[in-house]
């Protein structure tokens, strides 16, 4: 399980070590916010694509090369940067990065269920979830380190190092996992698989807990700067909550095994926290931000690994890699639409409405569910 760990750590913090000081410190290659914008893209945009793709390729053919294939793309990606520094190569290296973290993220996920009986399935998702909240905190900071000593040719260098020692150490010591044979599917068969409840409703708790992560390290370190407090509380409030989004899982997910929580009660808390989470975001000064960044942490780690035990037990084993390509997509469209709809809403009003919007759509998975339950009549 560690090599899988590694890899989960891998593409969170390759995400969002670059994004965070390309901005700062990619002069020659980004000449205005809206090719800042195109590279930040450029990541997302490869894996909502490619996502899919691969987790159908990791079925057909077996996770365990699609996880390798794509962690030594990975590295050479990287690399090529390193080698020619040059604008036109950053934008193809980025490009390269995605596609190939669209390779590995699916297949480990598929091989964190395949090599887990389904007893175990809520602490290794919650292990898994805890070393990508580590590396998406990590991202930045340890970043923003290595760009200071060397530049981003420095940082790209380790990503280059560390995608083929996770590569190496894959090799080593994931066993082979041979696909399964499955019934030959039409497209009308997986969509009628796509539209099931037992898939629709843990994907979209996925994605609204990513849209709910992004708008909150994108927008809180806003509204503290609007309260006046510093880029060091503003940074701890983030910390804060990637801090809780990492303690939690792991504890969330070991509930879930031992029988003291639900995939259903621990998704529907998870929403509430995280709709509360955005609440307390709308409060003024450091303790709304603070407090707001906690129970989103919290919300979002209690969603997360009981998410993807629900795609695992309600999933054939041989679509694994398909189903969690699938929900990965759910993710990255989350991870996209909530900090856009929390930027439109803060455009024709302000940023505190935005936070409210997101926080009644949160709210309202729990309270439909509460609505369908209900006797007629009642």
């Amino acid at each position: 399980m560690w090599p899988l760990y590694a890899a989960g750590f891998t593409t969170a913090f390759g995400a969002h070590g670059i994004a965070a000081n390309l901005g700062g410190h990619a002069r020659g290659a980004v000449t205005s916010l809206l090719v800042l914008g195109g590279l930040l893209a450029l990541y997302d945009g490869a894996e909502v694509l490619l996502k899919p793709v691969f987790g159908t390729l990791a079925d057909r053919v077996g996770a365990r090369p699609v996880l390798l294939g794509g962690l030594v793309a990975f590295a050479v990606t990287s690399a090529l940067y390193v080698v020619a520094d040059s604008p036109g190569w950053l934008w193809a290296a980025r490009l390269g990065q995605g596609a190939a973290a669209s390779a590995f993220s699916p297949s480990a996920s598929a091989l964190v269920a395949r090599l887990n009986p389904a007893a175990k399935h809520g602490r290794a998702f919650g292990s898994y979830g805890f070393y990508k909240s580590i590396g998406y905190t990590l991202g930045p900071l340890l970043g923003g380190v290595l760009v200071w000593g060397g530049g981003l040719r420095l940082l790209f260098a380790v990503l280059a190092v560390l995608g083929g020692a996770v590569a190496a150490w894959a090799a080593l010591g994931v066993p082979v996992v041979p696909p399964l044979p499955k019934a030959r599917q039409t497209v009308l068969d997986l969509a009628r698989r796509l539209a099931d409840p037992a898939f629709l409703a843990p994907t979209s708790a996925l994605a609204a807990a990513t849209a709910a992560l992004s708008v909150g390290v994108g927008f809180l370190p806003v509204s503290g700067r609007a309260a006046g407090l510093s880029t060091v509380a503003t940074g701890a409030a983030v910390s804060v909550l990637a801090a809780c989004a990492a303690v939690v899982q792991p504890k969330a997910g070991r509930a879930l095994d031992n029988g003291r929580l639900t995939t259903r009660t621990g998704i529907t808390a998870g929403l509430l926290l995280t709709a509360a989470g955005m609440g307390c975001a709308m409060l003024p000064g450091l303790t709304g931000v603070l407090v707001g960044a906690a129970l989103i942490g919290a919300g979002t780690g209690l969603i997360t690994p009981l998410g993807f035990a629900a795609l695992a037990a309600s999933t054939p084993t041989e679509r694994l890699g398909q189903t969690m390509g699938a929900a990965e997509l759910g993710r990255e469209l989350g991870d996209a639409g909530g900090p856009l709809l929390v930027a439109v809403v803060a455009s024709l009003t302000t940023l505190t409405h935005g936070y409210a919007v997101l926080g009644v759509i949160l709210a309202l998975g729990p309270a439909l569910t509460v609505v369908r339950r209900r006797p007629a009549g009642g």
